[in-house]
């Protein structure tokens, strides 16, 4: 009697893939209706400050004295005129591509400066951290629009000057936060182990203390995009940042400060999209940072 066996074994189904760190904070951030709403304002704003030459329908600089302080809704000019008869609008539109440079570049900056800065004085430890973070702290004795203020004013107006000076703002509370964190973590069993190892310091930080310590840094530099967007703003409504004619939020506050009991609606246009940016920068870093929470 012959038999004959059934090679085909139907698979067994393989258990699930447990997902991974960052996919769990993506899908926690995509339930937070309020963090996905900013994110989306700030991706329409953008858009509009990429799209800009293509969306705005006049140009940001062209003047007409005829169509001085239009009020809003005037034919030819939807959000009204400037002082010189400019498209608001247009100027608005233009203006994101400036004022969101100034007020995330700074961030971005510091950022990869400070997070150096931290990390080394907490990773090394011993009087390397003492004389560095004693550095930092003597910035902390100045307050981050009076440093930012006279840093601008000593170097002279203009855009990098701004720029310069935002950055140095922003290193100290970055660098803070990084030597904190890398601080713990250099504590930790596998760092022991790796340094038993042999492993250089160099490599000890590359391979095992970034991938722990950069998550709670750049959720605390998000943080400061909403703070150095006003900054910014600041130091162009005082003429230190952007010069005329630029089109810039903060410049446009200040050139239509004198028009503000003429036609009020349109003079206080610069000052909600630097609020509705501002604080929508400051609830997707609320919501970044709770989905990021590994106790959650």
């Amino acid at each position: 009697m012959s038999l004959t066996l059934d090679t085909a074994v139907s698979p067994m189904a393989a258990p699930p893939a447990e997902p991974g760190y960052w996919r769990s904070v993506f899908a926690r951030l995509r339930r937070d209706p309020v963090a996905m709403v900013a994110g989306l304002i700030l991706l329409a704003i953008v858009l509009m400050a990429i799209f800009a030459p293509w969306l705005a329908p006049q140009s940001p600089y062209s003047t007409s004295m005829l169509h001085r302080l239009q009020p809003i809704g005037s034919p030819g000019f939807p959000l009204g005129s400037d002082e010189l008869g400019r498209d608001v609008l247009s100027r608005l539109i233009h203006g994101a591509r400036l004022s969101l440079l100034i007020g995330v570049m700074p961030v971005i900056n510091a950022f990869v400066i400070g997070s150096a800065i931290g990390i080394v004085a907490g990773f090394v430890g011993g009087r390397t951290n003492t004389v560095i973070m004693r550095v930092i702290d003597v910035f902390y004795a100045f307050p981050a629009v009076l440093l930012a203020i006279a840093l601008a004013g000593a170097l002279g107006a203009g855009l990098v000057n701004s720029l310069f000076s935002l950055t140095v703002v922003f290193i100290p509370p970055i660098a803070r936060v990084a030597e904190s964190v890398t601080t713990q973590v250099r504590s930790v069993d596998y760092i022991e182990a790796a340094r038993a190892s042999g492993a250089r310091s160099l490599t000890i930080i590359r391979r095992h203390v970034l991938g722990n310590v950069l998550g709670p840094i750049f959720v605390y530099a998000t943080s400061l995009i909403s703070v150095s967007m006003i900054l910014a703003s600041g130091l162009s409504f005082l003429g230190l940042g952007a010069r005329p004619p630029m089109p810039e939020w903060g410049l446009m506050l200040n050139t239509m400060r004198d028009a503000i009991y003429v036609n009020p609606w349109v003079t206080v246009l610069p000052g909600m999209m630097i609020f509705t940016v501002s604080i929508c920068f400051n609830m997707l870093s609320d919501g970044l940072r709770s989905a990021m929470d590994v106790k959650l």
